[in-house]
């Protein structure tokens, strides 16, 4: 068997490792459109910040790593057609410019996301960042260690959008974040995005709030901004809107996608396309709260589908048992993470719900540096049946989320979280922890 893996970083090559563990004499190609495989996206913005001095790090696996298991990978080269019927792609390398024809018996589409760029005048010049790729880190990181990049815009406050404010703070930079929705972080419920609001304007950030980008002002290099509200001074704009998944190549395949262009998957992650699989960002995903597929682009989820994906491309019929969406964030000295549904997702969803708000501590106030928790419940009226879960604090908040995590996949009540059995010692929660106190609040 013969498979070619389209996309080569976390998706693609956890299926491409997996089937060649499973079945060593499979023949597997991999085609990376950039010039790195297998990498921690995750970790860009902290490269950028300096938090760590090293791209190599983020790599998980070289090339060399790749070819000595058996695995033939090409970076540099763009499929550009996928021709289901004759079981066949078009590739492009990018730098001889050349194109040629390939042959599978079975296909991996995992060519993940990329970043929204509107057409804003100015958008092409020099000064103007996206943050996607390993690439992408590279030229930020030099950029921002220049002492002229002081006045920074961030356009969009979503996680990525945050998380550089964060890492531009640390470089000492003026930075502002440009929202066009009434709050920040909007994935979380309103009193959690409030407390990430208090935590930037403390470290001074500026936001700009219910204010949309309309020109990005310049010659060659950015000078500033104009928006719906005013003018503003830039030496560096960094676009975080949001992302789209990269399929506009699959555009007449006979493969079926979702209205935002993501590739629509079964729970084995078949394609419409006898023999074709995808997984990642380019992917939608099974939502386990809402039992249908939805638009999950997480490094998390995408490394369990591509094992997945290896798994059944070895005969096997494993089946995702679904994501929560689960995500973290840390601002500043903030913590912030969510699983599950929001009170918003719940009204669109016509549930019966409620929710309770609770602030607690971290540990007994007879041992230093107690801090509080914010905790948001989102559960199920007549069961109490949690749904939604969203925590905040200074320390930790962020791993108090995964209980939640477990107990929606188990379709567990408030009550039986409340009286669950966790560890207890000053230095690290009350008799009563706050999950266990977050839950016996649901009456």
């Amino acid at each position: 068997m013969k498979l070619i893996v389209i996309g080569g970083v976390a998706a693609g090559m956890s299926a491409a490792s997996k089937l060649k563990r499973l079945d060593p004499q499979a023949q597997v190609v991999v085609y990376e459109k950039g010039s790195f495989l297998s990498y921690g996206a995750c970790g860009l913005p902290y490269y950028v910040s300096g938090v760590n001095d090293d791209y190599k790090k983020m790599i998980i696996r070289t090339q060399e790593d790749f070819e000595k298991a058996g695995i033939s990978t090409f970076t540099n080269h763009e499929v550009i057609k996928v021709d289901p019927q004759n079981k066949t792609i078009m590739v492009r390398d990018l730098i001889s410019k050349s194109m040629f024809i390939d042959k599978y018996d079975k296909l991996m589409i995992s060519t993940g996301a990329h970043p929204i760029v509107p057409n804003f005048k100015g958008k092409d010049l020099s000064g103007v960042f996206v943050l996607k790729t390993l690439e992408d880190g590279i030229k930020l990181r030099e950029a921002a260690s220049k002492s002229e990049m002081k006045n920074v815009v961030i356009v969009g406050g979503g996680y990525i959008g945050i998380e550089l404010a964060e890492a531009m703070v640390e470089l000492g930079k003026n930075v502002k974040v440009l929202e066009k929705s009434e709050r920040i972080l909007t994935s979380f419920d309103k009193e959690i995005s409030e407390i990430a609001e208090k935590t930037l304007k403390n470290h001074s950030v500026e936001l700009l709030l219910d204010e949309e980008l309309e020109i990005i002002k310049g010659t060659e290099t950015v000078t500033g901004i104009k928006t719906s509200k005013g003018d503003y001074d830039a030496d560096m704009v960094i676009l975080s809107i949001g992302v789209m998944p990269s399929t506009d190549f699959l555009k007449g395949s006979g493969i079926d996608l979702a209205k935002n262009g993501a590739v629509i998957i079964d729970r084995e992650m078949r394609t419409s396309v006898s023999d074709i699989y995808s997984a990642g960002d380019c992917a939608e995903v099974y939502h386990m709260v809402k039992e249908e597929n939805s638009y999950i682009p997480l490094g998390t989820t995408a490394n369990k589908c591509g094992k997945i994906v290896g798994n059944n491309l070895s005969g096997q019929h494993q089946k995702f048992i679904g994501a929560l969406g689960s995500a973290a964030i840390k601002i500043m000295d903030m913590e912030m993470a969510r699983t599950g549904i929001g009170e918003s997702e719940a009204k669109a969803m016509k549930l019966d719900y409620d929710t309770v708000f609770v602030k607690d501590y971290n540990h007994p106030p007879y041992y230093p540096n107690r801090e509080a928790l914010y905790i948001k419940l989102i559960y199920e009226k007549r069961t109490h049946r949690i749904l939604g879960a969203q925590i905040a604090g200074k320390q930790g908040a962020v791993l108090r989320v995964d209980m939640f995590a477990i107990a929606i996949q188990a379709k567990m009540t408030a009550e039986d979280i409340g009286m669950a059995d966790l560890c207890y010692a000053p230095p690290f929660s009350g008799v009563w922890d706050a999950v266990n106190i977050a839950a016996n609040a649901v009456k």
